[in-house]
């Protein structure tokens, strides 16, 4: 990996706007729920942002609430949204629908691991959003720039194995709230963090990862 004369390729990672189980706190995993009122304007606002940066290759998870977000972005800069659903979040089993209170009272365990009964692994979750990065990075030119529309646990993990992070360092990276993102370019020594939760000015965090990744949140 070498930074030409165009500098290092470059990942947005993007998360969704709100809906309304992230106020809820429900665990959404691979339910397919909608933007809320307030996260379409989140992603609005978000975008005319982002698009100052001038991407040259926008993707997305394939669920609706990240895929209108990133919607909302190439509308402006005038791509299309690629779709791949590797990009989606960490599947939540049992887990799904349910608030972060009825996971604590009915699974007291495994909420302290916060490993739902039936969903998927950390490390499967990391492996698959950072395969699929790889993928949609060698589309890049150098010195271009890519978003991606995806999750905040999805985003978490897989920018810690895209880093080269080892597991036990993972938590060391903090959630990001809705419609907030990461920035990675790529260098002569491998990828590098720009930015982590970007752009939340700050609001809380309220996503399907570990609690205490929520700095705002319960």
């Amino acid at each position: 990996m070498s930074e030409g004369k165009g500098g290092g390729r470059r990942v947005v990672f993007w998360r969704h706007g709100q809906t309304r189980w992230n106020l809820e706190q429900r665990f959404q995993g691979h339910t397919d729920i909608p933007l809320d009122e307030t996260g379409l304007a989140q992603a609005s606002r978000a975008a005319s942002l982002l698009a100052s940066l001038s991407p040259s290759l926008i993707v997305s998870s394939h669920l609706r609430r990240a895929h209108d977000t990133a919607a909302t972005l190439a509308g402006i800069v005038g791509l299309d949204v690629a779709v791949d659903k590797d990009l989606r979040e960490r599947g939540g089993g049992e887990w799904e629908g349910l608030t972060r209170a009825e996971i604590a009272a009915g699974w007291p365990v495994q909420y302290a691991e916060w490993e739902a009964p039936g969903g998927e692994s950390v490390t499967d979750v990391a492996d698959r959003v950072a395969a699929a990065t790889r993928r949609w990075v060698d589309r890049l030119e150098d010195g271009g720039l890519m978003v991606i529309a995806s999750h905040g646990a999805a985003i978490r993990l897989g920018v810690a194995r895209i880093l080269g992070l080892p597991e036990e360092l993972w938590p060391a990276l903090g959630g990001l709230g809705n419609c907030s993102w990461s920035v990675i370019q790529e260098g002569r020594r491998g990828w590098r963090l720009l930015e982590h939760n970007a752009g939340t000015l700050p609001e809380p965090v309220n996503s399907d990862d570990r609690p205490e990744s929520a700095s705002a949140a319960t």
